[in-house]
């Protein structure tokens, strides 16, 4: 049976249908070039990040970006009608990682909230990759190979001070120190999540199959919301919710709620896609939603009403929820992966695997898309 469509709205995914999608213009209001001259270099080869953006935020002139390769952020400063100035941060110089200052961190989310730059990586497993022109044997068993980073387990803070012309993350400013959630074996949050009903049976699942894969993040004083790519349940994606304190040994560590879970989940109607992003616009978050698999599919952007005033674990329908716009589909190129309020009701939308036409490296640069919500 087909379910009932939004009032007022055309259906939210498939076939775009004339240039317009409720009020809004599926061509963005205009473009932004972020400029980028500090490459990362991992393995003596640097790291495009440019071309694989994964998060994005922006607090006044300054802008952290990440990639999900390595351990590190990008930060930027506004230059003219952009953003340029580039400088490379290396987590690794600031935290003591379980992998190294080189291992993947597979950063999905950043966010900003009183003085603090949280970090989100991704807490997924991945599956090996089959070689090219591997022999039947060896491409199976890359197939049966699935993979754990241990940086990916990171989700914390780091204090931020002006240095450098803008905002800069530091291990300790006076009494505000850089905090994580514990590390051990594969992290805090897959540990809390080991015996709930709905996302247990998950766990051991790779990302981009409906694995546990945190795409993400934004922050209220001490309580976090992380939002999950996958898995996906029916058609709901999952919003988790945590009340952060820290340890006498210095840690993050999510509080029991009403002495039982250390999570609360928002469950989500989404048709079916995961969250690849969420910002808060006043009390209401805003989702870029996208595919959950690898594949290409289509994604949109939405805003739940009231989001920061839910004190309770439950289901958020259509009432709930308004399609503020579908972002177009171009197939192999331009996957949203982060969104950032710019001026007013604009908000930046940055990708993946970006177009031909919006990226180059000589020097390096990638144009963003500004939409008027």
């Amino acid at each position: 049976m087909e379910r009932p469509r939004r009032k007022g709205n055309p259906p939210r995914h498939g076939p775009v249908d004339g240039a317009r999608l409720a009020g809004t213009l599926m061509t963005p209001a205009r473009t932004v070039r972020l400029a980028f001259r500090d490459l990362p270099v991992i393995d003596g080869k640097p790291v495009p990040v440019h071309r694989d953006i994964s998060a994005i935020v922006r607090e006044g002139d300054t802008l952290f970006l990440a990639c999900d390769e390595g351990a590190g952020i990008e930060r930027l400063l506004r230059d003219g009608d952009g953003f340029g100035h580039h400088r490379h941060i290396r987590l690794g110089d600031l935290l003591d990682l379980p992998a190294g200052p080189e291992g993947e961190m597979d950063i999905e989310g950043l966010a900003i909230d009183g003085g603090w730059l949280w970090v989100l990586g991704s807490q997924s497993l991945k599956r090996d990759k089959v070689k090219a022109h591997a022999p039947g044997p060896e491409a199976l068993d890359d197939l049966a190979d699935i993979d754990w980073d241990g940086n990916r387990q990171f989700l914390g803070r780091l204090p931020l001070v002006t240095r450098h012309g803008g905002l800069w993350p530091v291990a300790q400013d006076g009494d505000r120190r850089a905090a994580h959630l514990r590390f051990k074996g594969k992290g805090r949050l897959r540990r809390w999540l080991r015996k709930d009903r709905h996302l247990a049976a998950f766990l051991d699942l790779p990302s981009k199959e409906n694995g546990l894969d945190a795409e993400g993040i934004v922050a209220r004083g001490d309580r976090v919301w992380v939002g999950l790519r996958g898995p996906v349940l029916g058609e709901s994606a999952v919003v988790l919710e945590m009340e952060m304190r820290v340890t006498g040994k210095g840690h993050l560590k999510a509080r029991r709620i009403e002495g039982r879970s250390r999570l609360r989940k928002h469950f989500v109607d989404t048709d079916g896609q995961g969250i690849r992003d969420m910002k808060w616009d006043g009390d209401d978050l805003l989702l870029v939603t996208g595919p959950v698999l690898s594949g290409n599919g289509p994604a949109a952007i939405l805003r739940l009403h009231g989001f920061a005033g839910r004190d309770d674990e439950g289901y958020l329908g259509e009432s709930g929820q308004t399609l503020l716009q579908r972002l177009p589909y171009r197939e192999s190129t331009d996957h949203p992966e982060g969104l950032v309020q710019w001026d007013g009701p604009e908000w930046l939308v940055v990708c993946d695997s970006p177009a031909p036409e919006r990226v180059g490296d000589d020097p390096p640069y990638v144009d963003g898309d500004v939409w008027r919500l």
